[in-house]
């Protein structure tokens, strides 16, 4: 019988030495190299949106994860930082300046991002460059300067303002430029293609079309259209790009599929109790299909959120699309037999009804609304429950909200009388 071997503990630890010595090496290898790639040869500005007013042209795009690393030799992403590159060309007779605080009151400096690289030889290269590759803040008549601003990190769309000053005049420019990288429920949507023309009927007067919303279903279905989730308590009316902006304006995130990767980082989420402005938001159904958009405004954690569903439906009003959708407010996570793990929503849900009208009327966001029946009474004493099991009581109204194309101040917002709570 052969002895035993014995483990020789210091052959394990000089090899575990060499590991990390080899480790360290390839590692600082990475970090002391700074070789950004020329802007012309990276393509993120064939996204690029301009826009006009009185002698300003303004040219904003924004890159990719991957073409900010080849841009800049630097992950930023992975550092929370998003480059905005602008360009302003001054046709006035005087001279202009940008307000970087408009873009991003927290904006981090070129140099404060140069600093993101790790070693010294690089930094100082990255410095440089970074300064060079900065957005100047004085433009002068007849002069055109572009460069970057570096941002926090939105994906999906990114919503940002251009604030640019002069002697006598001001210009407020507003973009929403679609970033690659995450996967959105609602980009590869073809709205119009949803219905045969024949099957969308528009309403050009208020009495028929509060009829049909009011025999509407009550609520979601699960995908077999056989048990009731949700209430539908939202309407909303309005031009899908100004519906965008509206609520990307207010504040609310676009959701992700789900896919493995957002599927691990809900789970990393849950986990730490950290947040996730794009988590995925499960599948409900109207119309025989799940939510065309699903958006939500988080808080401090997964845990708690705002979200809201809409499906395009074949109805317009006096030519403006109709959307039907359904609001609630998650407060909690707990366990189900039948999805394991699930948000608990708040069963006041006329609460979170009242707040997105509220939230949009103070971001200017808010053209006219009104009430509708249709979900029909829930009282508090009598609740009742979605696909989950969560109770929820409703005085039985819908929401109806008109999108405008533009803001409207807040003492300008209408309102109409279509419910009577007399009848």
């Amino acid at each position: 019988m052969e002895p035993v071997k014995k483990t020789d503990n210091r052959s394990l630890v000089r090899r575990y030495i060499a590991l990390l010595l080899a480790w360290t090496i390839i590692s600082i290898g990475c970090a002391t190299g700074f070789d950004p790639k020329p802007i012309e040869s990276v393509l993120f500005r064939d996204r690029a949106q301009t826009q006009i007013e009185a002698g300003i042209r303004v040219t904003a795009a924004v890159p990719s994860a991957t073409e900010s690393r080849e841009l800049f030799g630097v992950s930023l992403y992975k550092k929370r930082v998003q480059p905005v590159w602008l360009e302003i060309e001054n046709s006035t007779q005087e001279t202009v300046a940008f307000m970087p605080v408009g873009l991003d009151n927290n904006y981090h400096s070129p140099i404060e991002v140069a600093s993101l690289n790790r070693s010294r030889t690089a930094r100082a290269k990255a410095e440089q460059y970074f300064f060079q590759n900065g957005m100047n803040l004085q433009i002068t008549p007849g002069e055109t300067r572009s460069g970057f601003m570096f941002t926090n990190l939105d994906e999906g769309t990114k919503s940002f303002n251009v604030d640019i000053f002069g002697e006598d005049d001001a210009w407020y420019f507003t973009f929403f430029i679609q970033v690659p990288g995450l996967a959105i429920d609602h980009y590869e949507i073809e709205y119009e293609s949803l219905y045969d023309e024949d099957r969308i009927t528009d309403f050009d007067e208020p009495a028929s079309l509060i009829e049909t919303l009011e025999q509407l279903p009550c609520c979601t279905t699960d995908k077999g259209g056989q048990n009731q989730g949700d209430p539908l308590n939202l309407i909303v009316i309005g031009e899908t790009e100004d519906l965008f902006y509206a609520f990307i304006r207010a504040g609310w995130d676009e959701t992700e599929v789900v896919t493995a990767a957002s599927g691990f980082k809900t789970a990393m989420s849950f986990i730490t109790g950290g947040q996730y402005r794009y988590s995925p938001i499960s599948s409900l159904y109207v119309f025989d299909r799940r939510q065309d958009i699903a958006m939500q405004r988080i808080r401090e954690n997964i845990h708690e959120r705002n979200h809201f569903r809409l499906w395009f439906s074949p109805m317009t009003f006096q030519g403006k699309p109709v959307w039907i959708g359904q609001i609630s407010r998650d407060i909690g996570v707990r366990f189900t037999w039948k999805t394991v793990v699930t948000h608990k929503i708040d069963p006041d849900v006329d609460e979170t009804r009242e707040f997105l009208l509220e939230n949009l009327a103070f971001n200017q966001v808010l053209e006219d609304f009104a009430y509708v029946r249709g979900v029909s009474v829930a009282p508090i004493n009598q609740p009742r429950q979605n696909l989950t099991g969560d109770p929820y009581y409703t005085d039985g109204l819908r929401v109806v909200i008109w999108i405008p194309p533009g803001t409207v101040d807040m003492e300008d917002i209408g309102y109409e009388e279509w419910f009577d709570p007399e009848n």
